[in-house]
């Protein structure tokens, strides 16, 4: 409507134009200087209706502005129509190094700084970027079930024969003497199979609302049941719940079952090459050494007394290694401890329930309160058959020893 009455005005305004260049004419052409009366009533004729239809454009324009302006607007739309209208184009033309605009307080209701503070969003102003992905810290990246044979069992105990002694009185013998009597025992051994699990509860919102919760939760938990079997297969003291762990049942370190005697100013490198020793004296072949990564970053800091590292001793490429075995890191073996073993025969991890993760509404009041319950679990035991093929102790003690 506006633009058609804009369309008019300019028309007005050019008839107008032409009546006066033509009056200016017939006064130029007319002895006494007049123009026609019949022109000069068109004229202003025309002048009136100009000057009317321009009060209709003005009327027009502040019931628009009057309009708008009763128009509540949130700080996101004063912040975006002040943009609009220029507040800040000298700023990004680079005229001037600052640039201030005004939102009535009619339109919207703000708080001000006080003096020391400084304005901050409330809730969500710009736009959000979600990174579906969750974040969060890694767990362990090798377990010790990697290193250990793993077998299947339906039983809830595992039982086994274990020689508990062996006399040798094995001897040349002459032709006619008899020969020498030798003895072994062999003692009914069983450990029971034993559960290791937790679990958590959360809202159906939470499952239902959280892109790809499900998949965090079974991918995070069970890692975490599995660290805790890892500490229950090194640590656990085979007191039901417990596993026997390897250094519960596991060789102490001895210098003098390796025959090894003093060795100068001995450090953590040292004890570990005596008890690679002491255990070929067991006539057993190492498979791995396990070590917390703080003494295995330890060693590789070692100088000679020259002071060069002596970390090549280490690396023969990206595996560390000590006399050609290769070195775990695994946090649940304590700092200061040391454990290494043919593994392959010393022990057996048997799993009778795999580990699972399960989601239920089984649990309390979890249907009523529309909550499920997540679950991890698995059913294990450990059968340490051989302790002589595994040696373990402690570096502060062992390193004491090879130095007396």
């Amino acid at each position: 409507m506006q633009e058609e009455i804009k369309k008019q005005l300019d028309q007005i305004g050019d008839l107008v134009d032409a009546k006066i260049e033509k009056a200016a004419g017939q006064i130029k052409d007319n002895a006494k200087g007049e123009m026609d009366e019949v022109l000069k009533s068109e004229i202003s004729n025309l002048t009136n209706q100009y000057l009317e239809t321009t009060k209709r454009i003005d009327e027009m324009e502040v019931a628009n502005k009057k309009q708008f302006s009763n128009k509540p607007m949130s700080f996101k739309g004063s912040l975006q129509q002040a943009f609009a209208d220029g507040a800040i184009d000298s700023l990004q033309k680079g005229n001037a190094s600052r640039t201030a605009f005004e939102v009535k307080a009619d339109d919207m209701v703000m708080t001000s700084p006080g003096t020391g503070q400084v304005a901050a969003y409330s809730g969500v102003v710009a736009a959000e970027t979600i990174v579906p992905q969750f974040k969060f810290d890694p767990s362990r990246k090798v377990h010790v079930r990697e290193f250990l044979p793993v077998g299947t069992t339906d039983a809830q105990t595992i039982r086994f024969p274990k020689e508990s002694g062996y006399e040798d009185n094995s001897a040349a013998t002459a032709q006619g003497a008899a020969l020498t009597k030798s003895d072994f025992e062999i003692t009914a051994t069983s450990v029971n199979v034993e559960k290791i699990g937790t679990f958590m509860t959360l809202t159906d919102e939470m499952l239902q609302d959280t892109p790809q919760l499900t998949s965090y939760l079974s991918a995070r938990v069970p890692e975490k049941v599995l660290s805790e079997e890892d500490d229950q297969i090194l640590n656990g003291n085979g007191t039901a719940p417990n596993l026997s762990g390897l250094f519960t049942d596991g060789a102490v370190f001895s210098d003098t079952a390796a025959g090894i005697g003093t060795v100068t100013s001995a450090n953590e490198y040292d004890v570990l090459v005596v008890a690679l020793a002491q255990l070929a004296a067991s006539n057993y072949q190492a498979t791995a050494i396990m070590l917390n990564p703080a003494d295995m970053h330890k060693i590789a800091l070692l100088k000679s007394s020259q002071n060069e590292y002596l970390r090549q001793q280490l690396y023969s490429g990206l595996q560390p290694q000590i006399m050609g075995v290769n070195i775990i890191q695994n946090t649940a073996v304590t700092a200061g401890n040391f454990i290494l073993g043919d593994f392959n025969q010393a022990t057996q991890l048997w799993v009778r329930e795999n580990l699972s993760i399960e989601f239920a509404r089984e649990h309390a009041s979890n249907f009523t309160s529309n909550m499920v319950t997540v679950r991890v679990q698995e059913r294990v035991a450990l059968t340490n058959y051989q302790p002589n093929a595994i040696v373990r102790g402690v570096f502060s003690t062992a390193i004491t020893a090879l130095g007396a």
